[in-house]
């Protein structure tokens, strides 16, 4: 015998239904008549009012029911592109080999997470030795010239040296010091290790390595790529869409992102001004404003919702949220105790969307996926999904 885990009652066609919550589904294990409705309840009834259903936060992620807000919007209007995920120009990085040379150490794995200036290998190399001993050079250069202008510059104040001897230290210092900063520079650039053997490969980015094609021993040449890094919280969205549809699409404009676990709101940043030569479309890069589980590479569809939909007005919604409940569609909103059946009527449907003409507003939150957990916890008689 199963042993109900919750349970919620519930107002159904005048009756008292004990809701059993299992496992994310509904069951209706019995019901028992209701006391009369008073006047006021009745004229509500008249008015179209909806079934209520109390149901909390945790309850509707546990029962897997992804939310979603209504937003204005002609169907019509709505431009439905395909799109990938890619990193944005701070969120993916690609290390290279600075040098000719053997791998002498690999610190991280396909997965491992890095940090921004974290050494990720190790490379020997002659071309690192080379750097360094001139890096050596130009310091003990540097120094001399350094040397060299103090004993100058007393001579000169004991009046025992000309002003020449005194400029020609000077000249000669200069030229040390800028040497002395060019070795520095190139031995910084190629990450010359302390002990001039070795350069390293270093992350320029936080994230995770998502390529990793560095192997212990292998001889590299001066770039080679060995590692890529990526930042999932650094992503952006690349859609293609038709050249007419490009002329319709603006900067600011509002899309979304379907996914498994709901939508992702996003907005566009940019179109490309032309479209590309063997696809004939037009790439839109749209902005995201949740991550959501977004990874580069990923393949996604994306909605976009350009201006002249939300002047036309109209609410557009998920077809899966409408519901059939004794004869009439229904989308369920969400309310401070859970749910309610809210009476709607539908217009055109397209491509998984349908339009609403009447029943729904914009603002309003509503059950946009598995809203057919809440149709049976409203149906009569003893049902269990």
């Amino acid at each position: 015998m199963r042993t109900p885990r919750d349970k919620k009652r519930l107002m159904i066609g005048g009756a008292v239904a004990a809701v059993v919550i299992v496992g994310g589904g509904f069951a209706v294990w019995s019901m028992t008549r209701a006391p009369e409705a008073a006047p006021e309840a009745e004229a509500e009834e008249a008015h179209g009012a909806g079934e209520a259903l109390e149901m909390d936060a945790a309850r509707i992620q546990a029962a897997g029911i992804i939310l979603a807000p209504v937003g204005s919007g002609s169907l019509s209007a709505e431009i439905v592109a395909q799109g990938t995920v890619v990193g944005t120009p701070q969120g993916e990085a690609v290390l290279a080999a600075r040098a000719d040379g053997v791998i002498s150490r690999v610190a991280l794995r396909l997965g491992d997470s890095v940090r921004a200036g974290q050494t990720v290998a190790l490379i020997e190399s002659r071309e690192a030795s080379t750097i360094a001993a001139e890096r050596s050079a130009a310091q003990a250069r540097l120094t001399a010239a350094r040397q060299a202008l103090a004993r100058e510059q007393r001579l000169f104040d004991a009046q025992i040296t000309a002003r020449q001897d005194l400029e020609a230290a000077q000249t000669v210092l200069a030229e040390a010091q800028a040497e002395s900063r060019r070795t520095s520079s190139a031995a910084a650039a190629a990450r010359v290790s302390s002990d001039g053997r070795s350069t390293g490969v270093v992350s320029p980015i936080s994230g995770r390595v998502t390529a990793a094609d560095a192997t212990l021993g292998a001889f590299v040449t001066a770039g080679t790529e060995l590692f890529r890094v990526a930042n999932a919280s650094q992503i952006e969205i690349q859609a293609s869409v038709s050249a007419d549809d490009a002329g319709r699409i603006a900067s600011g404009d509002r899309a979304s992102i379907n996914l498994p676990e709901g939508e992702v709101q996003a907005t566009v940043r940019s179109i490309t001004p032309g479209v590309d030569a063997e696809s004939r479309a037009a790439t839109v890069i749209l902005s995201l404003s949740g991550v959501g589980g977004l990874r580069p590479g990923q393949a996604v569809s994306a909605r976009i919702y350009t201006r002249d939909a939300q002047a036309s007005g109209g609410i557009s919604v998920p077809e899966e949220a409408i519901q059939t409940v004794e004869g009439r569609d229904v989308v369920f909103v969400r309310t401070a105790t859970g749910f309610t059946a809210a009476p709607v009527i539908v217009g055109q449907r397209s491509a998984g969307r349908a339009q609403i003409t009447s029943g729904l507003r914009p603002g309003q939150t509503i059950a946009a996926r598995n809203a057919f957990l809440l149709k049976a916890a409203l149906g009569a008689g003893e049902v269990e999904h």
